[in-house]
């Protein structure tokens, strides 16, 4: 039994009624754009991968607050040519279940503080990566709809449109260091 299908528009139908569609961009960029400074306003992050699977468990801090935020979290693309589109189900736990779960997603993590941004009538989250990938700054744009995704031009502040470069996932990214990722930026040419 799947969990999602393709159209022959290339439309991705999630089966469940618990999964949903998500459309996205992915932009590297050289540091935090203008007007952002680390102080701004922003979300501690948290995800631990499961090797070898299309699982996470993200948690999310507010600072102001310190309000938690868990999930369970399973994100793959049907068309590993397309990682723009994905089919992404979450299911929220509490204290116990996040504790138990933890066990489980004891390695693979990535911290980042996210920061939100508006920029030309659109909202972009900003991650800006911290420990082994401290350097590493991302911004991801979501859109309703195929079209939109399609005609999105890159925004001034980014260096590159990574969408699609497996690379950037957070699967892949678990597992390197920010001089590793530099070094794959440098072999596959991606800031030419």
């Amino acid at each position: 039994m799947g969990v999602a299908k393709l159209t022959n528009q290339n439309t991705i139908v999630p089966e469940s009624k618990y999964a949903q569609v998500e459309r996205e961009r992915r932009y590297l960029l050289r540091d935090l754009p203008e007007g952002i400074t680390r102080a701004d306003p922003h979300v501690q992050i948290t995800d631990n991968y499961m090797t070898g699977s299309r699982l996470r468990l993200r948690k999310v801090r507010e600072p102001r607050t310190n309000k938690w935020t868990v999930k369970f979290t399973q994100k793959f693309a049907p068309n590993p040519d397309d990682l723009s589109r994905t089919i992404i189900t979450n299911t929220y736990l509490n204290a116990l279940e996040a504790e138990v779960l933890s066990i489980v997603f004891n390695s693979n993590e990535i911290r980042k503080n996210r920061y939100p941004l508006e920029f030309e009538g659109r909202k972009f989250s900003v991650d800006m990566f911290l420990g082994d990938l401290f350097g590493l700054v991302l911004a991801e744009v979501s859109f309703e709809t195929d079209e939109e995704l399609d005609q999105f031009p890159k925004p001034s502040f980014a260096l590159a449109d990574v969408t699609n470069e497996e690379l950037f996932t957070g699967g892949r990214l678990c597992e390197l260091t920010f001089s590793e990722v530099r070094t794959e930026i440098a072999n596959r040419g991606l800031l030419r």
